[in-house]
């Protein structure tokens, strides 16, 4: 039997967003932005989502007054992100 994929981790942009997450050691909302083509909220609220299962950290401050939003992979995260790439792998055996 296979196993279930991870709900959180099984949406396009929350995929996007740990991928890219997993190769650096934090990133910017800004370049998040760019990098998934997502709208502001959107990126916004599955930032959110993320954040809420302890997938991400997320740090606020300000630069040049102006906000500045960092994201980073937490160590939860990037089990998560492991167990659902070899999930993904099992599917793909199947062929």
């Amino acid at each position: 039997m296979l196993k279930e994929l991870d709900p959180v981790m099984h949406s396009q942009l929350r995929l996007q967003i740990m991928s890219l997450l997993i190769s650096v050691d934090s990133a910017e909302f800004n370049f998040l932005l760019k990098e998934t083509g997502a709208t502001r909220g959107n990126l916004s609220i599955q930032i959110s989502k993320l954040k809420e299962a302890g997938y991400i950290d997320v740090s606020k401050s300000f630069r040049n007054n102006y906000p500045l939003t960092r994201c980073k992979i937490t160590n939860k995260g990037v089990e998560a992100f492991e167990n659902y790439v070899e999930t993904i792998k099992e599917y793909l055996k199947l062929k």
